[in-house]
């Protein structure tokens, strides 16, 4: 695998790491709707459970976010690593 085949891959990863984050955080909101929407049915199973589910949701979204972050400042250190401006950009 050459270099630039590197970099889109790691292009790839990023992209999809970004579509979990979405993903955990509409997973997230939909907790946070049925936790609302349970203030006015008040069932002590929801009342019970949600919580829980809320806190793991939750982490799992700093994890995800955390995890892109880090991924981003390494797939950007490769790139100014291997000079891939210079390949995708070259000056005439």
């Amino acid at each position: 695998m050459d270099k630039l085949q590197k970099l889109e891959l790691m292009d790839k990863i990023v992209r999809e790491l970004e579509d979990l984050k979405n993903s955990q955080l509409s997973v997230l909101k939909k907790v946070s709707q049925i936790e609302a929407d349970n203030i006015t049915l008040g069932v002590s199973i929801l009342e019970k459970k949600l919580p829980d589910l809320h806190e793991e949701v939750d982490s799992s979204v700093v994890i995800v976010s955390d995890l892109l972050e880090e991924f981003q400042v390494h797939r950007e250190k490769y790139f100014a690593d291997n000079k891939l401006a210079d390949v995708l950009n070259p000056t005439v």
